[in-house]
């Protein structure tokens, strides 16, 4: 397991800060929300994205690739019944792809409830039509730059469409191509009711990615969330992928923030049998 942290994490620090801070912490990756740079990836030079890397690996960081995909954009929707909406939004996951591989990653967090939720009238089988048709228009561009789309589930707080790690990966059976897979959420997974450790062993098949926090929107170990059976889950399915945290309450501070959730996440890897 790889520890990284997402870059919105540091809010207006400068990003050559915040990857200095992050690597000091002990964090090896850095996940990225493209609206930190710009809220159309399409605006951002090939200039600006060689400097952006440059400074994630001067600090000793791997830029592991993007979440927040559709967030801040405008005419996209994941889950809209438009034939042209679906066709611009495939093609600007495609755009992503390509931004995405050009920072250095190879993975795409797709969460963004705001562009995906049901609309009047949609069905959640509709809805999963819908995204699979715009996914798989995007996937030639995929597997061209080498980059994977995790499919995030996230809890009926956030949204109406896919609120389980269940309809995730049925969602990527639906579209059934090696560079979609599964991403799992710690915070999404606290809403179903079922230990997340069972959850994470469920799908271990199909997981590619994970994100770290509590159901208090802080982070890891800044609430009630016991961390050490979910990673002795993923230790037991072998996973070897980045545990990467997002955090949605900045109320403790970014210091706070991202000091205290990779010391406690180490403090229980030395728990794990």
């Amino acid at each position: 397991m790889k520890f990284a942290i997402c870059n919105e994490t540091f809010q207006d620090w400068p990003f050559e800060k915040a990857f200095e801070f992050a690597s000091r912490c002990g964090y090896q990756g850095i996940e990225v929300a493209p609206f930190t740079i710009n809220k159309d990836v399409r605006k951002i030079s090939p200039a600006e994205r060689a400097d952006f890397r440059q400074q994630a690996t001067q600090a000793g960081l791997e830029i592991l690739g993007l979440h927040w995909l559709l967030a801040f954009t405008e005419g996209f929707y994941l889950t809209s019944p438009e034939p042209e909406v679906r066709l611009q939004t495939g093609d600007y996951l495609a755009d992503l792809a390509c931004f995405c591989a050009d920072l250095g990653g190879n993975l795409m967090v797709l969460g963004s409830p705001q562009q995906r939720n049901l609309l009047p009238g949609i069905s959640h089988t509709q809805g999963m039509q819908y995204a699979a048709d715009v996914i798989r228009h995007a996937a030639p561009m995929f597997a061209e730059r080498g980059v994977t789309l995790a499919i995030e589930p996230l809890s009926p707080q956030e949204g109406d469409f896919l609120n389980t790690g269940d309809l995730g990966a049925e969602l990527v059976d639906l579209i059934d191509h090696s560079c979609v897979q599964l991403h799992l959420d710690v915070k999404a997974m606290s809403s179903e009711g079922t230990p997340i450790a069972d959850i994470v062993r469920r799908h271990a098949d199909k997981m590619v990615h994970f994100h770290a926090n509590d159901a208090n929107l802080r982070g890891p170990g800044m609430g009630e969330i016991d961390f050490v059976p979910i990673l002795q889950a993923l230790k037991d399915i072998n996973y070897d992928g980045w545990v990467c945290v997002e955090v949605f309450d900045y109320e403790p501070g970014v210091e706070a923030l991202a000091k205290e959730s990779i010391t406690y996440l180490k403090e229980c890897l030395t728990q794990l049998s």
